[in-house]
């Protein structure tokens, strides 16, 4: 009698558009040295209680997410994950701004710059 383990691949706690995975290879393109990918986390900051802060990384943590692109490794902080499940993010560019957004289905309101978010 033996026993076989299936495995699944678990997705990506957060959806990269074409756009944000292009501004991600972007920012690998021109990082200072020693830079092994981009990371995403959710500070306590802003009126509403956390907001989104992408940032450059030198080494991996042990509980980040990791998702590998073709332009560059992209990060998850692991503390971060439980409030992105499901979250799509995007880079917007027009004439007057350009950054990255998030569509979070976690996010119960959001302060009214749209700075910060609650869940």
């Amino acid at each position: 009698m033996t026993t076989e383990t299936k495995t699944r691949a678990r997705p990506a706690a957060v959806t990269l558009t074409a756009s944000a995975e292009q501004r991600i290879a972007d920012l690998m393109a021109n990082a200072p040295e020693g830079t092994i990918g981009v990371k995403l986390s959710t500070p306590r900051r802003g009126c509403s209680g956390l907001a989104y802060s992408v940032d450059y990384v030198s080494e991996e943590a042990k509980f980040d997410e990791k998702i590998v692109t073709p332009g560059g490794t992209f990060y998850i902080d692991g503390a971060s994950v439980l409030y992105l499940v499901g979250s799509t993010m995007d880079w917007v560019e027009d004439d007057f701004t350009a950054g990255f957004t998030f569509a979070n289905p976690n996010a119960k309101g959001a302060c009214g710059c749209g700075e910060s978010f609650t869940v």
